[in-house]
């Protein structure tokens, strides 16, 4: 085991990411005497109207179908506390992991990956539409809160922490990894230099793990408590069999809300605990010295090991066709898909139905600008939002109200 594990108390690693190394601003600004850099950007994070709107959007189940399942900002929270633990274990900053955290999913539509998937249909011809892309254009461009600039002007780590949280977007040529790299992204590190073709920081690699394993998690709890899984089939699911085994033997007659909890807290702790000793196992072979050491490893050092990374893969098939794929969870997602695209499609022909501050100077833009203007303008609403102006503009009850 790493013989560096911290517990909030101690000094940072050297290989941690250290705000006053920072390297800055898109905009100079002088620092704050009494927060870091990161600690600035988590609070520039959560007093965003990006943030806020995550209350109202889907994670699995939208928002009418019940007061208690996960919406886009509590899973963001979620995410937040895992990254959090995981980088306290290895004396990272923890500023900069909830900063990445908070900010990671920004960028979703409403409706969730079905609101995404109809968005990248309709700008297909024109750069498809990117959650993380739009995260990025959020912080760096849509909100609109300061005197001196657009966007929330994020220190250089928090950036590279959104933008690459996933790994690396290019190879040393520049050219994509995996997909094409979307054009915001390219167009703003022309600006801004993010060293797409590098690693990012352990603060980020820790946010896109606990991503990972808040949802894996309370995804099966909201199913759980939706009615469509069900603790037979999980008995024989991959990893929840054996935690709901264990659960049996102590408590065998224990209710089922109290049955839902407890397999959710120890699958957490089961995950977190694995990524800390794989981590730890790569940490004392890679011997790290400096962030840079980490950016350049060549691969992910946050990470589960990889019996846990098979388990979870079988997991997240698993849930792909019990739960994301269930006809129920399907029909209003196909419904809501619907509902984007016919948003999408009136706005572009009649752009006067848009707010005011949305279409001035729609006239003079380019297709392909205006197209975008559109989809960020659908892309930033709530789910409850895109269902009332859905009603107004086609004078018909949704089917998701």
């Amino acid at each position: 085991m790493f013989d560096g594990l911290g517990f909030g108390y101690q000094p940072r690693s050297t290989f941690a990411c250290h705000p006053q190394d920072t390297r800055g601003r898109l905009y100079p600004q002088s620092e704050s005497p009494t927060r870091t850099a990161f600690q600035r950007d988590r609070d520039r994070i959560i007093h965003s109207t990006a943030f806020r709107r995550l209350k109202h959007k889907t994670q699995v189940f939208i928002s009418h179908e019940g007061d208690h399942y996960r919406t886009r900002l509590t899973h963001t929270i979620e995410v937040s506390q895992i990254a959090r633990s995981i980088a306290r274990a290895f004396r990272l900053d923890e500023d900069l992991a909830e900063a990445v955290a908070l900010v990671h999913d920004f960028g979703h539509t409403p409706f969730g990956h079905a609101g995404e998937r109809a968005l990248d249909e309709c700008m297909k011809e024109f750069g498809g539409f990117d959650h993380n892309a739009q995260s990025l254009r959020i912080v760096t461009k849509l909100e609109r809160r300061y005197a001196e600039f657009d966007g929330l002007n994020l220190s250089w780590e928090t950036l590279e922490g959104l933008v690459k949280h996933n790994g690396p977007l290019a190879d040393t040529s520049g050219a994509g990894l995996r997909h094409p790299i979307p054009q915001p992204i390219l167009d703003f590190n022309e600006l801004f230099p993010l060293d797409l073709h590098t690693h990012a920081s352990l603060e980020a690699q820790a946010a896109a793990l606990a991503d990972d394993i808040a949802y894996d998690t309370h995804d099966i709890d909201d199913g759980l408590r939706a009615g469509i899984l069900k603790f037979d089939a999980l008995r024989t699911a991959p990893l929840t069999g054996r935690i709901i085994a264990e659960i049996e033997l102590l408590y065998p007659h224990l209710d089922q809300t109290r049955m839902i909890a407890e397999l959710g807290r120890r699958q957490i702790t089961m995950m977190v605990e694995d990524v800390i000793g794989e981590t730890s196992r790569r940490l004392t072979a890679l011997q790290p010295a400096t962030v840079d050491d980490i950016r350049n490893a060549g691969h992910a050092i946050v990470a589960f090991s990889p019996e846990m990374a098979e388990t979870e893969k079988a997991l997240k098939s698993y849930l792909y066709k019990s739960l994301y794929r269930h006809p129920d969870v399907m029909a209003t997602m196909d419904t809501a898909a619907r509902l984007v695209t016919e948003l999408f499609d009136r706005y572009v022909i009649d752009p006067s139905a848009m707010p005011e501050g949305w279409r001035v100077d729609f006239d003079r833009l380019s297709t392909l600008q205006k197209k975008r203007h559109v989809a960020d303008f659908i892309a930033g609403m709530t789910d409850q939002f895109a269902i009332r102006e859905h009603e107004r503009l086609f004078d018909r009850k949704s089917d998701l109200g």
